[in-house]
C-alpha cells in the first residue's frame, strides 16, 4: 500500500465516521461534507426513502429527531476498495435508538447492516455519491 493509498482510506473512513455523526449529532450541514449535491441515497429497507441528497438532508431533519430524539451509531469493518478517482466502501453498523413507548417511557429499536458508498474523489476531497442502506437484521419493531 502506497502513501496515496492510505491517505485516500483514512480520507473514506473519515467520510462515512462524519455521516454517521451528523446523523447521531442531527448537524445536518455536516452531511454536505459528505455526499455530492446529486448523491443518490437509499434507506428503504429501514422504512425511509429513496431520493437525491437535498431531499433526503431535509427529511431526515424532519422525521429522525421526531421519532428517534437520540440516535448511536456504531461502525465496524470499513470494506474499502479504491480504483483511481472512485471508490466503494462497505461499512457495517449497529444502531441503537430509544423510541416514546406510549406509556412515558422508552424502548430500544435496533438496527443492523451494512452502509453500502459508492464515492468518487472531488475537489474538495472524496464525497459520496451513493448511499444504499442494507438492512441485515432489526430489533424492538
Amino acid at each position: 500500500m502506497d502513501l496515496q493509498e492510505i491517505s485516500d482510506r483514512l480520507e473514506i473512513e473519515g467520510v462515512v465516521i462524519r455521516y454517521t455523526r451528523g446523523i447521531d449529532t442531527g448537524e445536518w450541514d455536516l452531511l454536505d461534507s459528505v455526499f455530492t449535491p446529486d448523491a443518490a441515497i437509499d434507506y428503504t429497507e429501514s422504512g425511509g426513502i429513496a431520493e437525491a441528497y437535498p431531499a433526503v438532508k431535509a427529511w431526515l431533519a424532519e422525521v429522525l429527531p421526531a421519532f428517534f430524539p437520540h440516535r448511536m451509531h456504531s461502525l465496524h469493518q470499513l470494506d474499502i476498495a479504491i480504483d483511481g478517482d472512485e471508490a466503494t466502501c462497505a461499512a457495517y453498523f449497529h444502531n441503537p435508538m430509544p423510541l416514546d413507548d406510549g406509556q412515558g417511557g422508552h424502548r430500544i429499536v435496533e438496527f443492523g447492516g451494512l452502509y453500502h458508498h459508492t464515492l468518487t474523489r472531488t475537489a474538495d476531497g472524496w464525497r459520496s455519491r451513493r448511499l444504499h442502506e442494507q438492512i441485515v437484521w432489526k430489533r424492538g419493531i
